[in-house]
């Protein structure tokens, strides 16, 4: 089953695996040094990050690092581009009642 990319982002562990690999790649076990949980529990969350297709991984030797699929955060930001101009139109709207009073 693959994932949908909104169900996985929708964690705020995976947020912040998300966050990390936007420096680089990294190994699961320097993902997992940057949390409070197991390993496991951290090849978890990379796991459904994979299976949703936000993050890509690649083996080199025998460590398998993992890093950011630029393309799968376009979908979410043309999503959100929706939102980001009703918010931006609020906004403006919200200045000029504040410059008119």
């Amino acid at each position: 089953m693959r994932r949908d990319i909104y169900q996985a982002i929708a964690d705020p562990t995976r947020r912040a695996i998300l966050t990390l690999l936007t420096v680089g790649a990294m190994t699961p076990n320097a993902i997992a040094g940057h949390f409070g949980s197991s390993r496991q529990a951290v090849s978890k969350h990379i796991q459904i990050l994979a299976e949703c297709g936000a993050v890509d991984q690649r083996q080199s030797g025998r460590e398998i690092f993992y890093q950011l699929n630029i393309d799968k955060m376009k979908e979410i930001d043309y999503w959100m581009e929706a939102f980001r101009k009703m918010w931006e139109t609020r906004f403006d709207q919200l200045d000029n009642l504040l410059n008119e009073i």
